[in-house]
């Protein structure tokens, strides 16, 4: 209640802010005092703080060779961690044996395989060519492994089904029987009805060919959907696993030796294409990328080096500065093999998401690097070369430690338990600690650099080559071309520039040209309307963010599997995978309540059911069994025995209990009409299945080995950049009463939030997922925004110019050029990666060029115009220097009052 309070609460409410203020200004000096000592022990001990990072990248460089192993585990990788499908799937496993699985259609399926597409020439018809695809299955079932003497061929290592060694794509090589046979008979009364998706086979046995026969054409006005022709055929082989290491290393003979003769059998067989796929052709075909861009790593390396090495010169020999550059780039290099030889020390395995690491470890440390060469730049050249580094660490250092610990903090809760996807989580471990081994290589390696080139300059050695610069008479009597190498700048003036760093070519043109013209009156509303274009756009992509559950984002894009995958979409896309439906109780099949049960939950779908051949075998043969004893008997003895129905006899387990028989465990397929957006579709699909299992008093579950890579995978890959962004925010508001401007933060939170949507939306419209790749990507384009943006806001803030014109001119004049440097390196370093054929090295591409495109969009176009219309206001200062000049006139006059002969001119 105001009344009650003293007359000295104003007072104090008043003081409040200043003892904010004076804190502020506390902690930060005794920063800048903490880095100007180190900087002071650095320059002491240079040749130390040189050797130590070099012995350290020795040792671990070595260990990095040494262990390097490459990851084995695909599903571990990319999959969610906590997926509830990984709970069925164990569930599903423990009932019935996964690798005896019928009808598994999709990439991901368990145990060893080998896949097979046999496809029609265009306008072609594969039923026609039944002898060649015949001669090709042959081809595969004759061929032998041969291991430690002993010859296996695919029937000594196939799934056992039904007693016999009978291949899981027997139902489409039975009508490619009957087809040779009919057209051997040359008899148009005895051609093959074939009927899609279900057709019956000779045996009298229903199969569902769904995923067998692909760009099927009807006959026209047939009630039966019988097939006029298909362009392509689907065979599996399925291998047995018994978990034993010689068993599947046979197993991965087989394969490597399936896929050799697929590729020779094309060559045989012109008439078709053939195109083969194992179950190691996923994990090889993403590490691919790795081999894929060795080269074009090392040509990223040296453009990089080139930039920063001619970003750094200048004509003045002296204070040219193009071994800093390099060195720069260097330093950051080597601090990333010793974090790689770290990461391998314990234990880590490398995969190819792990490639984005050298170019996000490089866009943060090379803009630590160039600026504290720009703080070099801005000393004193009087100061001894001691005191300039130590200066250089106080004015850049404490920017520098913020942006890395924002590093850190993001990418640590990336790394934390939150984050659900393994690559993420090994990639973001990565990144801390190489983001720390970068800070420490840049104020110890780059620092005893900055302290020997500093000794140079002093003496008046030449930037290049090494040698003293010669006097002002010796370069008179040179040639012209001699004097244009061996010239310091200064030699022909006639008086000295106060700061000869202003002649730096990126700094010339900011303060002569760029910064006149960014703030013109008549520029300014273009650049409103381009940032409405810009958020306009960015709003659009983020209302069409699409999951990436696709693991094909991931690998190489001539490979196989991408080869093969796009043949599946495009002719096996009619039907979803098959999902398997566990019903893991007891349950009264026989009565009707129950049935009517299970006709409600699986209704429209194509279904593969012992059930509903069952009811309908009784229905058919008048057979009454309304109680359990008739049912079970009925289905055992009776139904089960005959051949079109053995089939069922794996997809029932039946236990005794004394005399009494119970069903407690079944399972059925289903299978879902679907369009060509199959992965969407069967991620809404299993959302709305789950539900009903909660609410059923039928208890069952669904899986198919696809869940686990799509299970719950919108919430794992938005979860790490939702915990990046809210530690960033975070840490920003805490640091509102550490900043000596809290303006300066609020004006960073709005900046970064533009750029990350910014980023997040153009991805999107640029046909970018959201994968566990671009994940990385949003949350370092978080950390690249603030490394960037952050001193420009900064330096506006606690600028003293009577105008806010003058003073974003005084910002960019001030942190320009080492943005520029910075964001150029980083950009050139990526165009490499554009001749690297990966979808992963594309994504990487897309998303880190938009990062640093948005940025410097921000940086040096929407920035400069925008922070001149809001505040902070710099009227404040206006009038502080008004009342300053009028207090020294004042003092003046009055000492022109007491010294009546004091002269003045004018």
């Amino acid at each position: 209640m105001c009344w009650l309070r003293g007359p000295g609460a104003s007072s104090a409410a008043a003081s409040a802010p200043i003892l904010w203020r004076m804190l502020r200004q506390v902690i930060h000096t005794g920063l800048k005092s903490f880095f100007y000592k180190l900087g002071l022990f650095v320059s002491r001990h240079p040749v130390f703080f040189l050797t130590l990072p070099i012995v350290l990248t020795i040792i671990f460089g070595f260990l990095f060779f040494s262990r390097y192993k490459p990851a084995t585990d695909l599903e571990a990788l990319v999959a969610p961690s906590h997926s509830l499908a990984k709970i069925e799937r164990s569930l599903a496993s423990s009932l019935f044996p996964l690798n005896q699985e019928r009808l598994y259609s999709d990439l991901h399926t368990p145990a060893r395989y080998g896949r097979l597409i046999v496809l029609a020439k265009p306008g072609g018809n594969v039923l026609a060519q039944a002898e060649h695809v015949l001669r090709v299955h042959r081809a595969v079932l004759d061929m032998k492994v041969n291991h430690r003497g002993y010859n296996y061929t695919f029937s000594h290592l196939c799934v056992l089904a039904d007693g016999d060694k009978r291949c899981l794509m027997d139902d489409i090589i039975t009508l490619l029987e009957e087809l040779r046979l009919a057209a051997l008979a040359n008899s148009t009364t005895a051609k093959v009805p074939i009927t899609y998706p279900t057709t019956k086979l000779k045996n009298g046995r229903q199969s569902f060919i769904g995923h067998q026969l692909g760009g099927v054409a009807e006959v026209p006005n047939s009630k039966d959907q019988r097939v006029k022709s298909a362009r392509a055929i689907q065979m599996t082989y399925y291998l047995q696993n018994y978990g034993s290491v010689i068993q599947d290393h046979i197993n991965e003979q087989w394969e490597n030796e399936f896929c050799t003769l697929i590729h020779q059998l094309q060559e045989e067989h012109p008439d078709i294409q053939l195109y083969s796929m194992a179950s190691f052709s996923l994990l090889r075909d993403f590490q691919k990328t790795i081999e894929l861009s060795r080269s074009k790593i090392v040509v990223s390396l040296m453009l990089v080096l080139l930039a920063a090495t001619l970003s750094s010169s200048m004509k003045d020999c002296l204070r040219s500065k193009p071994f800093l550059g390099l060195l720069g780039v260097l330093t950051i290099c080597i601090s990333i093999v010793t974090a790689a030889g770290i990461f391998f020390v314990t234990d880590g395995k490398y995969n190819s998401t792990l490639l984005g690491i050298p170019f996000f470890a490089m866009g943060h440390g090379t803009k630590g690097v160039f600026e504290l060469l720009s703080g070099w730049r801005r000393t004193r050249e009087s100061l001894p070369f001691k005191d300039r580094v130590a200066d250089a660490y106080s004015d850049v250092m404490v920017s520098y430690t913020m942006t890395s610990s924002l590093y850190i903090i993001t990418f640590g809760m990336g790394a934390s338990p939150f984050t659900n996807i393994e690559a993420v989580k090994i990639f973001c471990q990565n990144m801390c600690i190489t983001i720390v081994l970068n800070y420490f290589y840049v104020f110890s390696f780059y620092g005893s650099c900055l302290v020997f080139a500093g000794q140079l300059e002093q003496n008046r050695y030449h930037s290049i080559f090494c040698c003293k610069i010669p006097s002002e008479e010796y370069l008179d009597r040179q040639p012209i071309w001699f004097q244009t190498m061996m010239s310091d700048g200064h030699q022909h003036s006639t008086h000295h520039e106060p700061d000869p760093y202003e002649n730096h070519f990126i700094q010339h043109f900011l303060r002569d040209h760029y910064n006149e013209w960014i703030t013109n009156t008549y520029v300014k509303p273009f650049v409103v309307i381009l940032y409405l274009i810009y958020a306009s756009f960015s709003f659009m992509g983020c209302l069409q963010i699409s999951g990436g559950s696709n693991i094909i984002n991931l690998l190489a894009i001539d490979s196989p599997s991408v080869s093969y995958a796009f043949i599946q979409q495009k002719y096996f896309s009619n039907y979803s995978p098959v999902i398997g439906f566990y019903i893991y109780e007891p349950l009264e099949y026989w009565n009707t309540t129950v049935q009517e049960d299970l006709k409600t939950i699986t209704h429209g779908f194509n279904t593969e059911s012992w059930m509903e051949q069952f009811y309908h075998f009784l229905k058919v043969g008048n057979i009454s069994a309304s109680n359990k004893t008739d049912f079970i008997n009925v289905l055992q003895n009776v139904f089960l025995k005959k051949p079109e129905f053995q089939h069922f006899r794996n997809d029932i387990i039946i236990s005794r209990s004394g005399d009494e028989l119970n069903i407690i465990a079944s399972r059925m397929y289903l299978v879902a009409r679907t369009s060509e957006n199959t992965q969407r579709e069967v991620v809404e699909l299993l959302e709305k299945l789950r539900p009903l299992s909660l609410i059923q008093s039928i208890k069952f579950i669904v899986f198919n080995p696809t869940f686990v890579f799509m299970d719950h995978y919108g919430l794992a890959v938005t979860m790490p950049v939702a915990i990046s962004g809210f530690s960033i925010l975070l840490v920003l508001i805490l640091t509102f009463f550490l900043v000596i401007q809290p303006l300066g933060n609020f004006w960073l939170i709005i900046t970064v939030t533009s750029i990350e949507l910014g980023v997040l939306g153009l991805m999107t419209l640029w046909n970018v997922d959201m994968d566990c790749v671009s994940i990385m990507c949003l949350i370092y384009a978080l950390n690249f925004a603030i490394d960037h943006c952050s001193p420009l806001l900064y330096t506006f803030v606690l600028a003293t110019e009577h105008t806010r014109t003058l003073c974003i001119q005084d910002s960019l004049k001030e942190n320009g050029t080492a943005i520029i440097q910075n964001v150029i390196s980083f950009l050139v370093g990526l165009v490499p990666l554009l001749f690297v054929p990966s979808n992963l090295t594309s994504t990487l591409f897309k998303c880190l060029l938009l990062t640093g495109s948005c940025t410097i969009l921000h940086c040096f176009v929407i920035l400069p115009v925008f922070l001149t219309f809001f505040p902070p206001s710099k009227k404040r200062h206006k009038k502080k220097r008004r009342a300053k000049r009028k207090e020294r006139e004042e003092i003046e006059c009055i000492e022109i009052q007491e010294n009546a002969d004091h002269v003045t001119s004018i």
